[in-house]
């Protein structure tokens, strides 16, 4: 693999890693890493591209976006909802001033982030 191409298929492997970690930690902002994968992906390896194209759980993320569909309902509410209980207990659990305001400013932020997204009907 000639050193561009490896280049990009390493940079959007680790794009796929960590808005796969995303998933889960709501202050890692998933789509626009999975979408940077795919683009990374397809200037490198159009296996790649296709496999994450079709992923179960990242292709949805993908097609949505390709289409300009938007993003359905349930989803952004579900992503809201997430996203508040994992920052609650955050801030319930390490209990300190700072983190107050980091993850509520977060948590404004990225739920201002999904509301802006085109709603899928």
């Amino acid at each position: 693999m000639e050193p561009k191409r490896l280049f990009l298929f390493s940079l959007g492997t680790i794009c796929l890693g960590i808005g796969a970690v995303g998933v889960v930690l709501p202050v890692l902002p998933t789509t626009p890493l999975v979408l940077a994968s795919v683009f990374c992906f397809a200037k490198s390896s159009k296996k790649a591209e296709k496999f994450i194209s079709n992923n179960r759980y990242f292709g949805s993320y993908i097609k949505n976006y390709q289409n300009k569909q938007g993003v359905p309902l349930d989803v952004k509410l579900q992503s809201i909802i997430f996203l508040w209980v994992v920052l609650i207990s955050s801030m319930v659990i390490f209990h300190e001033n700072f983190l107050y305001l980091l993850l509520s400013t977060v948590g404004i932020g990225v739920t201002l982030h999904i509301l802006s997204f085109k709603t899928l009907k």
